[in-house]
């Protein structure tokens, strides 16, 4: 600006600042570059006796981005009064402000003006005016507006789609989208991002899917939203989509999305339910390439990953080497792999450890108790049963919820006062009849 600045001093004292060529772009300039002033470029405005249309659009563009899109108004008042006459650049720029702004009341003002000035039929206005009351949550009149345009354009049928997902009416989203004659990024974007701010994932995902088979290359944008929808990846792996929660993250990697320390968490909680350990190792390592430090959460997902593929005793010389002490997550998930692969030596050294850490914690006992009656250790299991007696510890009761009508029920073992507990317990009674095994009693004895 010190430059422009310069330059325009250099008109004044050369009598040459009633030029309108150099004039006007000494306001555009101001007005819109990122370098510029738009009060500056006001003040200009006010200078100059007959100022051309061009120049008072100029300043409204610039107040209707700037911190400030009220004075867009009263330049706009300013420029009526002066005698100018708005034309079909002009009102968008209006449009635009009052959107940001929410001032749906200004914004029908300004509509009203459009009827007067006859631009009501022009498209580019109608699009601004669609988008500036979908902006002030006025759908039904973005809708009015949209249908009365003749002949649509992407931008008409894009508006008007990013109006109903913005609002929340993503079922009307959708059958604009179906509707439309063609569909680009913006279209994909913006049904995408309704879904996701409807909180329905699932389907947000599933567009998705079908866009990058039929439909443009992903954007930043549509990643973003997806990313959101799948709680950073960590969405798709739950519903077992691995390989796509991994290919994804490539994607954003391409489109440069920068991963951060919960991308990773998530990409290495997806590796664990896909049971994929070469990734998982692949995704750590990049962690500590990528400038950050792995944390807990990461350590104890690569053990479960490790321990998921029955990799124990390479998980177990991980926690060893891993600087600072192992969490009791960290070492659950290990307790959990080792018992399920039968690795039963490993899994009472590491549940013993768990009960150091937690020497109050019942579930710990239970774990190691739960490892005994595998092996038929019941001495052990009966030992470890009066330990935790004399710690004081107490096994909490287990209780199973049940939604009958909109309420919930709490239930827990032997618990009898609910009314109906006897038809309750004569029906359960039934069922336990009916799924009893011949599994030896003993065993049932010493899984606490």
């Amino acid at each position: 600006m010190s430059d422009l600045k310069q330059l325009h001093a250099l008109l004044l004292t050369s009598g040459l600042s009633q030029q309108q060529s150099s004039t006007s772009q000494i306001i555009n300039f101001s007005a819109l570059s990122d370098s510029g002033n738009i009060d500056y470029s006001y003040r200009v405005l006010t200078q100059l006796p007959t100022p051309t249309v061009f120049d008072w659009n100029a300043v409204i563009r610039g107040y209707s981005k700037s911190r400030n899109p009220n004075r867009s108004i009263s330049v706009f008042i300013k420029m009526l009064r002066h005698g100018a006459s708005p034309d079909y650049l002009t009102y968008p720029f209006l449009a635009k402000a009052w959107a940001r702004l929410l001032k749906r009341e200004l914004g029908v003002a300004v509509h009203g003006h459009i009827v007067k000035a006859g631009f009501e039929s022009d498209r580019f206005i109608s699009n601004s005016l669609i988008h500036m009351y979908a902006t002030c949550r006025d759908i039904l009149y973005a809708r009015k507006v949209f249908d009365k345009i003749a002949t649509k354009n992407s931008v008409s049928w894009n508006s008007m789609l990013d109006g109903y997902a913005k609002c929340g009416d993503v079922a009307s989203a959708r059958e604009v989208f179906e509707m439309m004659p063609e569909r680009d990024i913006v279209s994909w974007s913006s049904l995408i991002d309704g879904y996701v701010k409807d909180g329905e994932y699932g389907e947000a995902l599933r567009v998705f899917e079908k866009m990058r088979v039929m439909g443009p290359k992903a954007n930043e944008v549509t990643m973003v939203s997806v990313m959101c929808a799948c709680a950073h990846l960590g969405g798709l792996a739950t519903h077992g989509l691995v390989r796509q929660s991994l290919e994804l993250f490539r994607e954003m990697q391409m489109i440069g999305i920068a991963p951060d320390e919960i991308t990773y968490l998530r990409l290495l909680s997806a590796c664990a339910h896909g049971g994929l350990v070469k990734e998982a190792w692949h995704s750590f390592e990049c962690i500590g390439k990528h400038g950050m430090a792995p944390t807990s959460e990461h350590y104890a997902c690569m053990v479960d990953v490790l321990a998921r593929r029955g990799q124990v005793e390479e998980a177990y010389q991980f926690i060893c080497r891993m600087p600072g002490d192992p969490t009791p997550s960290m070492l659950g998930a290990l307790l959990n792999g080792c018992t399920n692969h039968g690795k039963l030596g490993l899994a009472e050294t590491v549940g013993r450890r768990l009960i150091e850490i937690q020497p109050n914690h019942d579930g710990r006992y239970v774990g190691l108790s739960n490892v005994y009656a595998v092996s038929k250790r019941w001495d052990d299991a009966r030992s470890l049963r009066q330990a935790m007696e004399r710690s004081g510890v107490k096994k909490t009761p287990g209780f199973s919820l049940v939604e009958i009508f909109g309420s919930l029920h709490k239930f827990i073992a032997h618990d009898k006062s609910c009314p109906d507990s006897e038809e309750i317990y004569g029906m359960l009674n039934v069922i336990v009849n009916e799924i009893r095994s011949d599994s030896d009693s003993r065993d049932q004895e010493y899984f606490l």
